[in-house]
């Protein structure tokens, strides 16, 4: 008798390309992606009080402090556009990447015990992060968008939507893209070096000031500064999205390329590191 041929259902291999995302096999576990989702908002709010009521009052909190800190004290110049919308714009766009990517960038080390148990695609665990970031965002941009409605209708001569609107999914594509990408990295990099999980939320932290989410490059004071910011492929996003939505700043689709290169770039090393990674993490976690 033949025991040599077996019809099995999974045939686990390590001769994958390194640039492969598997994507055929993660549609397979999308049960499993699903499930990671919905842990992700269970495990976030369970037992508070608020509960996804803090999926608004984070933002709204966010963006007081930064109208009086910045608008105020600071004297940021926001031209005619009102300071809290101006602030929530960039606060709405740059809280889906700094989220995604924080949370996609200790995957190996929050997941370690899981991944020890039970084989399934690795990828499914970063997805899950991107996609419950979008629920998220999701949201939050409802409460952007009830602000924008409000001074339109208030302030018809100061905030100017347009069509240009239309391209917030392609935005939303490329920061899933660049948090995902630089995530995947870091999380491969913290299996052995452990210090970079402490300075990673400092780091972000530093990151968001190289994008203009809490100035407007338009300002003459930013004038001096204005190409070391663009060198950033994010700042053409959040000046995108609020150029679209407030009519302020500037938009070509030049840096809007150059934002896409660099993540498509960004992304391949990401898959290339975490899917090198994945197979002798264990080892080091």
């Amino acid at each position: 008798m033949d025991t040599t041929a077996k019809n099995w259902t999974e045939v686990i291999e390590s001769s994958n390309s390194l640039f492969d995302l598997r994507l055929k096999e993660v549609w397979r576990y999308r049960d499993l992606l699903r499930m990671f989702v919905k842990r992700d908002f269970v495990a976030i709010y369970k037992q508070t009080i608020l509960g996804p009521l803090w999926f608004f009052i984070q933002p709204l909190l966010t963006t007081i402090v930064f109208t009086i800190v910045f608008g105020n004290f600071a004297g940021v110049d926001v031209g005619k556009q009102p300071k809290i919308l101006f602030f929530l714009s960039g606060v709405t766009i740059w809280n889906y990447f700094a989220d995604c990517f924080t949370k996609t960038s200790t995957v190996f080390k929050d997941n370690a015990s899981l991944f020890g148990k039970v084989y399934f695609p690795r990828l499914i665990i970063p997805l899950s992060i991107i996609v419950s970031g979008l629920i998220r965002f999701m949201i939050q941009f409802i409460l952007f968008i009830g602000f924008v409605v409000f001074f339109v209708i208030t302030k018809p001569t100061v905030v100017h939507p347009n069509w240009y609107a239309l391209l917030t999914p392609f935005l939303i594509v490329l920061m899933g893209g660049f948090a995902l990408g630089g995530g995947m990295i870091i999380s491969s990099l913290t299996t052995k070096y452990r210090d970079l999980a402490f300075l990673l939320t400092f780091g972000v932290q530093l990151l968001m000031y190289t994008v203009p989410v809490v100035y407007s490059t338009d300002s003459p004071r930013m004038a001096p500064y204005k190409d070391y910011v663009a060198l950033n492929p994010l700042s053409s996003i959040v000046e995108t999205f609020r150029y679209a939505f407030l009519g302020s700043g500037h938009f070509a689709w030049g840096p809007l390329l150059y934002s896409t290169l660099c993540m498509v770039v960004l992304l391949a090393v990401g898959t290339l590191v975490f899917n090198k990674n994945e197979k002798s993490f264990m080892d080091t976690v």
